[in-house]
């Protein structure tokens, strides 16, 4: 099998000719850093991994390390912005964003790595009535994904993202709006919130619409703050679930297969995560990473429901295991979650400072790794 058959074969709960083994979107400073500056192709090339192609081209990311803020201002939604320090260990970016009924402002803080945001957009209530009338949603280019598409060819799968700074409506959400004070919204007004969540998935499905003919093998939505580590899962089943659910039934109707992001949080959620009509389910992250359940355990409650992708601590075992304990952690979620087929090993998220020689190992421990 190549790898692009690889993927799909396990993506639809079937068993390759051996463990599928891949990394949650390299990272830039990594390819800088440790690997020559190189792309995310061909890093997966050279330690002969099945890759996985985020594709971010006109999704309306605006935390992004390199971000090009001046295209996501319109006549409606103009964002001024203000550089207050352009040290790349230390950016710091100002945003007042004027529209015909009123002023947002937002800051954020960076460095080489990752953006973060320091003061949300979200002040007052009646903040969310200028999300709906004025924040733009651009429609997808496909032209640019079909080139990407045809990079990849066989040697592995390209990933799709729903339009925003996150592609689930309560992940986006909480790029808004500070997530421990939107929790409290949900108990002292309910219905304020599910407004800003109905406004946010209105707009995604407007993407969606856009997205018809794109050529993704593979659509990501969630998001780490609607797992089960952050929420608890009668707040999921409330605010995540019904919003999912008419996502994947809209990305389903074009096509697409759908992964469900959840950091690992899954204890207490795992039916919920079944009832919203993903596919899949990652990143199975292990208890040594701050998972509340191991990906094991979450395999057995899925019963093999849906594929699986994750599994590996890329810190504790990755970046600072040893040989063997970056071969075992391969070979035992091979044999205690991918035995059956329907799983994809890989990192549970980013990584920076890994060595390359330990992606090595892991790269060869999958390969051992083989299905009758």
């Amino acid at each position: 099998m190549n790898s692009k058959e690889r993927l799909m074969t396990a993506l639809h709960k079937g068993k390759p000719d051996r463990l599928p083994i891949s990394v949650h979107q390299w990272q830039t400073f990594h390819l800088d850093n440790y690997l020559n500056g190189m792309s995310a192709l061909e890093a997966f090339q050279k330690f002969g991994m099945d890759a996985q192609i985020q594709y971010f081209g006109d999704v309306g990311q605006t935390a992004l390390v390199d971000c090009d803020f001046a295209k996501h201002s319109t006549p409606e939604w103009r964002d001024d912005v203000t550089r207050v320090s352009t040290d790349p260990d230390n950016r710091v970016t100002h945003h007042s964003i004027q529209t015909p009924g009123g002023v947002l402002t937002y800051k954020t803080r960076g460095d080489r790595k990752t953006t973060w945001i320091t003061d949300y957009i979200i002040k007052r209530d009646e903040d969310i009535e200028l999300l709906d009338k004025y924040m733009p949603v651009g429609k997808l280019d496909l032209a640019p994904v079909q080139a990407v598409y045809d990079e990849v060819g066989d040697k592995g799968i390209i990933r799709g993202f729903v339009w925003g700074d996150q592609a689930g409506c309560w992940q986006h959400a909480c790029c808004l709006m500070d997530v421990t004070e939107l929790i409290m919204r949900c108990i002292d007004k309910p219905d304020w919130v599910h407004r800003l969540l109905t406004i946010l998935l209105n707009k995604k499905l407007r993407f969606i619409e856009s997205m018809k003919g794109a050529k993704f093998d593979l659509v990501e939505t969630g998001g780490g703050a609607g797992s089960s580590t952050v929420i608890s899962p009668s707040l999921h089943r409330d605010f995540c679930t019904p919003y999912d659910v008419k996502m994947h039934d809209a990305l389903h109707d074009l096509g697409f297969t759908v992964v469900y992001h959840t950091c690992g949080g899954t204890r207490g959620i795992e039916e919920l995560i079944i009832a919203n009509h993903t596919d899949a389910s990652e990143t199975l992250a292990p208890m040594s990473i701050g998972g509340n359940q191991e990906p094991w355990e979450l395999k057995q409650k899925l019963a093999g429901r849906i594929a699986m992708i994750g599994g590996i601590d890329q810190f504790s075992v990755l970046t600072s295991g040893t040989p063997e304990i970056i071969r075992q952690a391969v070979h035992t979620l091979f044999e205690k979650v991918g035995s059956d087929g329907g799983y994809i090993c890989a990192t549970c998220d980013h990584f920076f400072d890994t060595p390359p020689e330990n992606i090595q190992i892991m790269a060869d421990a999958a390969r051992e790794c083989t299905y009758n």
